[in-house]
């Protein structure tokens, strides 16, 4: 896009973003010359432009959005909300909405989970699962301050989160201030025509053996169920979340799953850890909790893991963690209404469908000389494409742009995640602009 092209009011947004300030995951180096586009309404599956154009959002909003954006139950109910309170601190009070919600999400989670401790987005809910479930084996008398986590795994940018991170672009630098864990291999790693449960056979056999050797150290292992998504949409066979459980059991280890990006329908079931039965000590979720709308992050405890932080207040057993905005009531409004639309509308089984259409209007691409791999899992789709220039991926989505579609990339994986409640004619504008964004950048 030219200067020319650009109205008043966006060349002076863009300079005031330019002059003050500083975007996450962004190569500002290249930022100028990306075009900032500057989002100004939404409605719908739909963005639109401060110059008035209109693109599909086909992320999601980074993973968030559920229903679509503007809906009218979910507005209604955070502006009723508005009207009868704002905000009210967690800490020592409660308040209807955060009661309301908790029901509503341990109505449907697996089973077991009995508690609901609420944070303000995924990084800080892993922060707090890491926390408990220390500090809930250090009560009893357990001193095991080691984690366990998966090569290639993303679980946010906080640093305790980051220390049970496998990225290494993501995490590197940081290595020398991290927590103490230990890492087995990527189970979505699989070599050409190696089956996806012998490679996660290999992965179970290598935490067997670290468990064996220092098992008594570990307080837990942290996976993300079924897709690590900021690795490249990942997948590993369900088997390894079964043999996962069955080793933490084996060793009294608690299980975390990180339901962040794959919870609330993504995967095409409620919760990840569905489609295989397991039920975790300890569940991480967030993004679309709300909808797309406000902040919220939960963990799902066990009763079990809750009763280790029992006892008078002089024992010092409480668990001495929270924020500022903890379960803020516009959040949690928004959550509930979110929540009950899936129910009321059978969004989740809708999802299933969408994401079985995506993996039929996809199918082509791959006999694409310039695509390496397609790896879905229910809505969550990553195209791996062939290297052509520095920023292939972000190339592609640059094209898609240009042609009213909005992607974000994971290094050379094009990442498709539309919102669930997303209609048919919607879906194949989304799959035939990235057909044709891919076939102009590496075809």
């Amino acid at each position: 896009m030219t200067d020319a092209q650009l109205t008043a009011r966006t060349r002076d947004l863009v300079a005031r973003d330019l002059a003050h300030l500083w975007h996450p995951f962004t190569a500002h180096s290249a930022w100028a010359s990306d075009d900032p586009l500057v989002i100004d309404r939404a409605e719908g599956m739909y963005l639109w432009d401060s110059d008035g154009r209109r693109y599909l959002d086909g992320v999601s909003s980074l993973w968030v959005t559920v229903h679509g954006h503007r809906v009218p139950e979910i507005d209604a109910a955070v502006r009723a909300q508005l009207d009868r309170l704002d905000h009210s601190t967690f800490l020592g009070l409660t308040h209807e909405p955060g009661i309301v919600l908790a029901e509503a999400l341990l109505a449907g989670a697996p089973a077991g989970l009995t508690r609901v401790f609420y944070a303000g987005d995924g990084a800080a809910a892993v922060e707090a699962a890491l926390k408990m479930a220390y500090q809930s084996k250090a009560q009893r008398g357990q001193q095991r301050p080691l984690y366990v986590h998966v090569a290639e795994g993303y679980h946010g940018d906080t640093l305790g989160a980051v220390s049970v991170g496998g990225m290494e672009l993501f995490h590197e630098t940081y290595r020398p201030i991290m927590l103490e864990s230990r890492m087995v291999s990527c189970p979505g790693l699989v070599a050409a025509g190696q089956p996806r449960a012998e490679r996660a056979a290999a992965v179970l056999a290598e935490l067997a053996s670290l468990l064996e050797r220092e098992g008594d150290r570990v307080c837990a292992v942290i996976v993300e169920p079924l897709v690590q998504a900021a690795a490249g949409m990942l997948t590993h066979d369900g088997a390894f979340l079964v043999g996962v459980r069955e080793l933490c059991d084996r060793h009294d280890v608690l299980m975390i799953v990180d339901e962040v990006a794959t919870g609330v329908g993504r995967t095409g079931r409620m919760w990840a850890v569905d489609h295989v039965g397991v039920a975790p000590d300890l569940l991480v979720c967030g993004k679309g909790i709300t909808g797309g709308y406000l902040p919220l992050s939960a963990v799902l405890a066990t009763e079990a893991v809750y009763e280790a932080f029992l006892g008078p207040p002089s024992a010092g057993r409480t668990f001495f963690h929270g924020h500022t905005y903890t379960a803020n009531p516009l959040c949690c409004a928004a959550a509930i209404a979110n929540l009950g639309l899936l129910v009321e509308r059978g969004t989740v089984a809708h999802a299933a469908r969408v994401g079985e259409r995506i993996g039929e209007l996809t199918a082509g691409l791959a006999t694409y000389d310039g695509v390496t791999e397609i790896r879905r899992l229910g809505t969550m789709t990553g195209i791996e494409v062939a290297s052509v220039t520095d920023r292939t991926g972000m190339a592609v989505c640059r094209k898609a742009r240009e042609l009213g579609v909005i992607l974000r990339p994971l290094g050379d994986v094009v990442v498709l995640m539309p919102p669930l409640a997303i209609d048919d004619a919607q879906l194949d504008e989304l799959v035939q602009v990235a057909d044709a964004a891919i076939r102009a950048v590496v075809q």
